[in-house]
């Protein structure tokens, strides 16, 4: 099993904005072979601040999943929107 942490920092201002796209990919994304958990949170005092905690079957399916065209639609929108992205993989020990 693959578990991955993503961070994801909006450009100050849309916050909302990109809080919404991100709210989009969850149902997508449960459906989607191999997630076994897609869980968005967003920091408590900072609004700017989101957390993707994943686990996946494998880092083949999370590999389909990141060329999934939910995920391009989302990038897309977001252009310009996010500040920074950091994804760490990760191995449950």
């Amino acid at each position: 099993m693959l578990t991955i942490v993503a961070h994801i920092y909006a450009e100050p201002g849309h916050s909302e904005f990109v809080a919404a796209e991100l709210q989009k990919l969850v149902p997508i994304t449960r459906a989607e072979a191999g997630c076994r958990q897609y869980d968005l949170h967003r920091d408590n005092d900072n609004p700017d601040h989101f957390m993707f905690y994943e686990n996946w079957d494998s880092r083949d399916l999370w590999q389909t999943h990141m060329a999934a065209p939910h995920l391009a639609n989302y990038m897309a929108a977001t252009e310009g929107k996010v500040a920074r992205f950091d994804l760490f993989e990760m191995t449950l020990v």
